[in-house]
């Protein structure tokens, strides 16, 4: 899988995997320069990493790979063919009220929202009807942007783990809680990967760009699987491989991609 990004002049750029080097040399950096590592953005700043590719800046992991692990919402644009069906993202009351109608005429009542940057499940809300939903963010106490999607009963949760060659899964399971979070009282055993499950887990990778990754899926009562989110990097509590080597496995995968556009020169 190529992870490969347009770049000029490979023989000579800058390396910088410093938040604050970047920082300082932002005006500067043009073709040819490279920047490995995740950006750290305020809210309002994504617009930069559409800058600095926009100037032949190269980043690893990709521009797309770093907005994506940023918003929920856009994930659920960008892998509404590989979600639960009838995911939304939802942006303000006159698509939620569009979808009021849509929701009605599929039977569909109980429904989920997630917050666009809330993590560890505290974003996570279950509704009775959308019905509930448009009278909260109506009255401004459900914050726009957000994901919505249809409550599937008796789902579970795996956890998957890609950084190059290592591959992990494990079970989320929660008895007292739809969430299956580990933080609040959820148990992990391992799991193994479906060939389906394996195609999933691929296909998002190259259609987000992302080098490695930590990815969600929900698990239906019908065995069906579908991703429910995915970021860079996330938590490890439940998996096999220790924080060191964890961090170590993401060093090659820097250092590689570097080392290839070294050997282009």
């Amino acid at each position: 899988m190529s992870h490969r990004q347009p770049h000029v002049s490979p023989g000579h750029y800058r390396l910088i995997k410093d938040n604050d080097q970047l920082r300082a040399l932002y005006g500067e950096l043009g073709a040819g320069d490279l920047f490995i590592g995740r950006l750290r953005l305020h809210p309002s700043e994504e617009n930069l990493l559409v800058d600095l590719q926009s100037r032949g800046v190269t980043l690893f992991p990709s521009g797309l790979a770093q907005l994506l692990c940023r918003s929920k919402v856009m994930q659920a644009t960008v892998f509404a063919g590989e979600m639960l069906p009838e995911t939304r993202a939802i942006h303000d009351l006159h698509e939620l009220m569009q979808l009021l109608p849509h929701y009605q005429r599929q039977g569909i009542t109980r429904v989920v929202t997630k917050r666009d940057r809330a993590n560890a499940g505290l974003g996570i809300n279950l509704w009775g009807s959308l019905e509930e939903v448009f009278n909260q963010a109506s009255l401004g106490a459900l914050p726009f942007p957000f994901v919505v999607q249809p409550f599937y009963e008796k789902c579970r949760d795996i956890r998957v783990v890609m950084l190059g060659d290592y591959r992990e899964a494990y079970w989320r399971d929660n008895p007292d809680n739809f969430r299956n979070n580990l933080h609040f009282g959820g148990k992990s055993t391992p799991a193994e990967l479906s060939e389906a499950q394996e195609a999933l887990c691929n296909l998002v990778l190259a259609r987000g760009a992302f080098p490695y990754a930590h990815l969600d899926l929900m698990v239906t009562a019908d065995q069906q699987s579908y991703l429910a989110e995915i970021n860079l990097r996330g938590g490890i509590r439940g998996a096999a491989i220790s924080a060191a080597e964890y961090r170590q496995r993401i060093e090659a995968i820097h250092q590689q991609f570097q080392a290839g556009l070294e050997l282009e020169a």
